[in-house]
């Protein structure tokens, strides 16, 4: 089952919290069955394989990813933590992950997706207590509410993607910028 998903923020636990789009707005929500949630983490990379989930791990991961988005706004913004999306990303992130294993035609993960949370969680944990938060941004679309990694030089990255937000932008620039050019002159 391929969703599409952007994977367009340069660190896991930020595709994970903009799996709530536009929040902002309208507010799509990526994750509305566990199956489409499996889907992600399989997308993701994160596993090879993971056992169906049910509606108490759809719950569990929308809490979590609610956290991770508040402690990275937090972060972004030089707040302190909300104490508790702390909490929740903290018992999320304690609790036991993914465990890679080497097979004889390489390396394999097999994750249930509590493990698979976990290790999104933990994640998260070292992004925001490490040297990236600097580089986190909140893309320059006023629909968009995704944060990303800006590794670009001279920290000019504007947008999180410039197939998701970036062409869409650039477009809307330049029809706005046709409608309001003079006529050319008749002969």
């Amino acid at each position: 089952m391929n969703l599409d998903h952007a994977f367009v923020c340069g660190h896991p636990a930020l595709d994970f919290a903009a799996t709530l789009r536009a929040r902002r707005s309208i507010r799509f929500e990526m994750f509305v069955t566990p199956e489409r949630l499996n889907a992600w983490y399989l997308e993701s990379g994160l596993v090879d394989t993971i056992t169906p989930g049910g509606e108490d791990d759809l719950r569990e991961a929308r809490t979590v990813r609610e956290a991770v988005y508040r402690l990275v706004q937090d972060r972004r913004l030089g707040e302190g933590f909300d104490a508790e999306a702390l909490a929740a990303l903290n018992a999320a992130a304690r609790r036991t992950p993914v465990k890679p294993q080497l097979t004889q035609t390489g390396r394999r993960t097999e994750a249930t997706p509590g493990q698979a949370l976990a290790t999104v969680a933990r994640q998260a944990v070292e992004l925001l207590g490490g040297p990236d938060v600097p580089l986190m941004k909140e893309c320059g679309n006023p629909e968009c509410t995704r944060v990303y990694i800006d590794r670009s030089r001279g920290m000019r990255r504007q947008w999180c993607g410039m197939e998701s937000c970036g062409n869409k932008i650039k477009a809307a620039a330049y029809r706005a910028r046709k409608k309001s050019a003079p006529a050319p002159a008749a002969r």
